[in-house]
């Protein structure tokens, strides 16, 4: 492969720069905003093996992005650290050249176990999923009973492994966590480790979204700022999806994702690559490009860098600016392309 490196931009002028990969559609909780019980049960049927990429098809994909300006991979799900072995596939694209940031999302479940060999395997950071230090809260959330120390450990376990620097994701849903905003805030201020609180999104159409659950960043900022007063920051680069605040005593930084509220498309720099191998363009689509089949009908990796330039140079997409007079679609589920 030519190791040249090209640089793409879609129809609204944004670069290409992250690609996030889903590894399973997958996941030992039940998110209430995510995989909700009453759709993914018992009965639910999850992609067989043989529809999965597999661990070589990823990463000769992840090499193609890379070729195409892709700097940051960010592994996903479902629950990535169910998938089995996903450290090799770790240590597979962290050889790869131009790809400087290697990070994952996960629940934290596993990740007490996990984390020493993800980090030998050369993942840099993770972002983990805490939806509230309260068990009984928590527990309604995750809706598997899962306790808020087995996430804590695997935090501390990430943090002995070198697997930094770790951000903190809560999703703020009105009257189920957001009295729990302060006491997030205040259990990881001075730890240096960053909470993001993250409006309720509207993905997908299993999680019964209602904008009246949406709980604006600029509530939650309010709420700290009256106790821990806190200060704006400059983005650390574009396309950054969080607005960064400071603690005024030094104590770290805390940052919100507003989606809802206030949309970022204009500097979305994303693509999301799911299970099956399907190529989205955003969150809140309902169609993704089939690169599975065409990596198994024997694509090459110039053809195939030719049809994601074409289909990023075609991208128009912002959702959020147009949430408001949106017609009702089916959107791809989070559990599918990770969020």
């Amino acid at each position: 492969m030519d190791g040249q490196t090209q640089h793409i931009a879609d129809r609204r002028r944004r670069p290409l720069r992250d690609l996030r990969v889903s590894v399973t559609d997958r996941c030992n909780f039940r998110c209430t905003y995510c995989m909700p019980r009453d759709v993914f049960g018992r009965d639910f049927v999850f992609l067989p093996s043989h529809e999965i990429l597999r661990f070589e098809e990823i990463a000769r994909l992840a090499g193609v992005f890379a070729r195409l300006g892709v700097q940051k991979i960010r592994l996903t799900g479902g629950e990535p650290l169910v998938r089995r072995d996903v450290e090799v596939l770790v240590r597979m694209l962290a050889g790869l050249e131009g790809i400087s940031d290697l990070t994952l999302t996960t629940n934290g479940s596993l990740l007490a176990r996990k984390a020493q060999a993800l980090r030998a395997a050369g993942l840099q950071r993770v972002s983990v999923s805490l939806d509230s230090l309260d068990d009984a809260t928590f527990a309604a959330m995750n809706d598997v009973a899962a306790p808020v120390s087995l996430v804590l450990d695997g935090i501390e376990a990430a943090r002995r492994a070198g697997l930094w620097p770790i951000k903190v994701n809560m999703v703020v849903r009105r009257g189920v966590n957001d009295k729990d905003i302060l006491p997030m805030a205040r259990h990881f201020h001075h730890t240096g480790i960053a909470v993001r609180f993250i409006e309720y999104m509207d993905v997908g159409t299993t999680n019964h979204w209602r904008m009246d659950d949406v709980v604006p960043s600029a509530e939650v900022l309010a709420t700290i700022d009256a106790e821990l007063p806190i200060e704006p920051i400059e983005p650390a680069y574009r396309g950054e999806v969080a607005r960064v605040y400071r603690y005024r005593d030094g104590g770290g930084e805390v940052g919100v994702i507003s989606s809802v509220t206030q949309p970022f498309c204009g500097a979305c720099t994303r693509m999301r690559l799911s299970a099956d191998g399907k190529l989205y363009t955003c969150l809140f689509a309902e169609n993704g490009f089939d690169l599975r089949a065409r990596l198994r009908s024997g694509a090459g990796d110039e053809d195939l860098l030719a049809e994601i330039t074409q289909l990023w140079g075609r991208r128009d997409d912002n959702y959020s600016e147009q949430r408001a007079t949106a017609s009702a679609r089916h959107k791809i589920e989070m559990s599918r392309i990770g969020g």
